[in-house]
């Protein structure tokens, strides 16, 4: 539009509008503040369309490769910092159209045969999401390739594992690090799926009911790297399915994140004292110089509800739409843009943290196991072994742990003969049995926290993970 009209020949819409846009509503209608992130995007799938428009006759070659020629010419503009459009622009698909018909004249005026900013856009938020989702992917080997190094130094550490948040049974660090690389790879799998669903071209659907113009959607698709395309127009440009479902994935790997930022903060307590937060990854405070505090789980934890409210948003914003296109799927990108942005940086803080910002403190650790009542089952599975009902070892182990807090001991601080007292298949050897190490060792179940079973799990993954993270 020039001067902010919107009618006339000189405008963007037909000669249908004989007013131009209030100032505000031009402002409030406008998307070029944040759309311009598709620029990119929307210069591939217009020189895509142009060359398949040149290929099926609808203009020349001569045609096709003047806009080809013009739209890298706005690419490279773009580059040097020579493009810049205002909000007389409205958006992304109008600000090339417009540079590219300056550039070319009347040949730029025939780009948008066959076509409508509503399967463009739709192709451009996929294009995007596609190679985003590529890279979200190489963050989340990172952070897998900075857990599983730790854990690889932490074969024979143990700390204590916890229900209720209550001390439950000893185990081997290494694995309770891997359960975080399981959960990683979930998500992995997860965004891996997601990505299927995006790669489907809606390109061709034009505005909604498809054009009379003779194209070729499956060419124009596989220029593009698509796998398929949309077999309804409808459908093509009113799905936003897979914003929703990339929102839902990236919220879950979220959530796991600030699971592991909670650990680490509590770790990082003096009442826990597992690890220490090196200068790097942590700050002070203003008031008390005694302080180390750990900013870094504890604003990935704070984002989480950043991107939980965007999906939130993202749902409610498609929940009562009509078909086909509405104005409402202008929300979709700031939405889009920033769950992604704010997951990836989630994901490259954490993996900074664990590749130089904390350090186990592995004789605390191993001091941690020693202090309590964690090796209460194995005493039960100990006189399992030896014919005892487990229901009735249970509650025997229940009296002897309530007769040890009376006394203010711990279960290896009984004598044989007291132990003998409470039950005679009690023998010299339950010490070695109690002993955390012993413990852990002992759960060599598939899964378990046994040190064998460890190893096992540390070479698959150092195998999965080829030997080498991807570093920053």
């Amino acid at each position: 539009m020039t001067g902010g009209v919107t009618g006339g020949a000189a405008g963007t819409w037909s000669d249908r509008f004989e007013q131009g846009l209030h100032p505000f509503i031009e402002a409030f209608n406008a998307s070029i503040g944040f759309d311009l992130t598709l620029l990119q995007e929307d210069l591939d799938g217009s020189i895509a369309h142009a060359r398949m428009l040149g290929t099926c006759g609808v203009i020349s070659d001569e045609e096709a490769e003047l806009l080809v020629q013009g739209l890298e010419t706005v690419r490279k503009e773009a580059e040097e910092g020579l493009f810049n459009p205002g909000l007389e622009d409205e958006d992304v698909h109008f600000a090339v159209e417009r540079r590219l018909i300056a550039l070319l004249g009347a040949v730029g005026k025939k780009l948008h045969t066959g076509r409508s900013r509503n399967d463009q856009v739709g192709t451009d938020l996929r294009l995007w999401l596609r190679r985003r989702l590529d890279e979200l992917d190489i963050d989340l080997r990172r952070l897998q390739g900075a857990l599983l190094a730790q854990a690889e130094g932490h074969r024979r550490t143990l700390i204590p594992g916890y229900t209720h948040l209550q001390r439950a049974q000893p185990l081997c660090l290494a694995h309770h690090l891997l359960a975080y690389i399981e959960m990683l790879e979930r998500d992995r799998q997860r965004l891996q799926d997601v990505r299927r669903r995006v790669n489907i071209c809606p390109l061709g659907a034009a505005a909604l009911a498809g054009t009379p113009v003779a194209i070729d959607r499956r060419r124009t698709a596989g220029e593009l790297g698509f796998d398929a395309i949309y077999a309804n127009s409808l459908d093509a440009v009113s799905d936003r399915d897979f914003c929703v479902e990339f929102t839902a994935a990236a919220s879950l790997v979220m959530v796991h994140l600030s699971r592991l930022a909670e650990e680490v903060i509590a770790w990082a307590s003096e009442e826990f004292r597992f690890i220490r937060l090196s200068d790097r990854c942590a700050t002070g405070s203003s008031l008390m110089p005694q302080k180390k505090n750990p900013d870094v789980p504890e604003l990935v934890r704070g984002k989480c509800g950043r991107v939980f409210g965007h999906l939130q948003g993202l749902l409610t914003m498609i929940k009562g739409l009509p078909l086909a296109y509405n104005k409402d799927f202008q929300e979709d990108k700031e939405a889009l843009f920033d769950a992604l942005g704010t997951t990836r940086d989630c994901l490259e803080a954490m993996a900074i943290l664990f590749e130089e910002g904390l350090e186990f403190r592995s004789e605390r650790l191993n001091q941690a196991v020693e202090e309590d009542f964690s090796n209460a089952t194995d005493v039960a599975d100990y006189l399992v072994g030896r014919g005892v009902p487990f229901r009735e070892a249970y509650q025997l182990v229940g009296a002897v742990v309530k007769r040890c807090l009376e006394e203010g001991c711990l279960l290896r601080d009984l004598s044989l003969s007291a132990w003998k007292d409470l039950h005679p298949a009690f023998e010299s050897d339950l010490f070695d049995a109690l002993a955390p190490v012993a413990v852990v060792a002992a759960r060599r179940s598939e899964g378990g926290t046994g040190f064998e079973r460890v190893d096992e799990q540390l070479a698959i993954w150092m195998k999965r993970l080829n030997g080498s993270q991807p570093q920053g």
